[in-house]
């Protein structure tokens, strides 16, 4: 499973990230965040009868989820993300859902500033 991340499953948490989280939206994803106070994040993901049948659903569910593991380590901790899909998301490449997740963390300003340290890095070794 993922390093820093626990699963969300009980029906209580998703309603109470749907209520008070904040929420962006592409074409193929919706994400809500909230803070947890937690040094870890908790995911989850859903997609609905509406986007197909059960292959399709978990086939988009696996990568939603690769997507974020593989990207894990580039997302500050400390939030409860749900990912939800649209039935835009239907037959999508991995490169594409991938593209929309990342969108997504950009949005939210989760994402941890790598660059930032690089160029700090650079700094100091040019002193």
């Amino acid at each position: 499973m993922m390093k820093h991340t626990q699963s969300l499953k009980k029906n209580s948490d998703f309603r109470t990230i749907y209520r008070t989280g904040k929420s962006y939206a592409n074409k193929y994803l919706v994400m809500y965040i909230k803070n947890n106070n937690l040094n870890e994040n908790r995911l989850g993901i859903s997609v609905s009868k509406k986007v197909g049948n059960s292959v399709i659903r978990h086939r988009i569910t696996r990568l939603i989820r690769e997507s974020y593991r593989l990207s894990e380590d580039k997302i500050k901790s400390g939030y409860d993300i749900i990912i939800v899909s649209r039935v835009g998301a239907k037959g999508k490449s991995y490169s594409e859902i991938e593209s929309a997740l990342m969108h997504l963390i950009r949005l939210h300003k989760i994402e941890k500033n790598i660059e930032v340290f690089d160029q700090i890095e650079s700094d100091m070794v040019e002193v």
